[in-house]
């Protein structure tokens, strides 16, 4: 079954914006080095992204690194559920209260009686 992203039936990633912390040579190539191995960084905000959408061991690993890289550098982690991304092609989390608050905010700034794009 196909669903729209703004379906209350689409499911949700756990998304982890991340902010490298400044730090001196040595120390601020080992920090990359860490978010690289989970993350992809965006140039435009200059931040790293990282989504999960199951918390098996491989999420477990990637959330621990993302940790370890706060508590040792001091990089900003944030987590916040994310409306499934178009491309994304791997499992999902589905709690249908939390998918409907994702499909209302994906759906702000819609103008009243203007359908949602499929």
């Amino acid at each position: 079954m196909t669903t729209s992203p703004n379906s209350p039936d689409a499911g949700w990633v756990l998304e982890a914006s991340v902010r490298a912390a400044p730090a001196a040579d040595p120390c601020w190539n080992e920090q990359l080095d860490s978010l690289r191995s989970v993350a992809q960084y965006d140039g435009k905000t200059q931040t790293w992204c990282a989504r999960l959408g199951v918390l098996d061991l491989a999420g477990l690993q990637k959330l621990q690194i993302l940790f370890d890289a706060a508590r040792t550098y001091g990089t900003e982690v944030r987590l916040a559920p994310a409306p499934v991304p178009a491309a994304w092609n791997g499992r999902v989390f589905t709690d249908p209260e939390l998918n409907v608050v994702l499909a209302a905010q994906a759906d702000q700034g819609r103008a009243l009686g203007q359908l949602p794009l499929a």
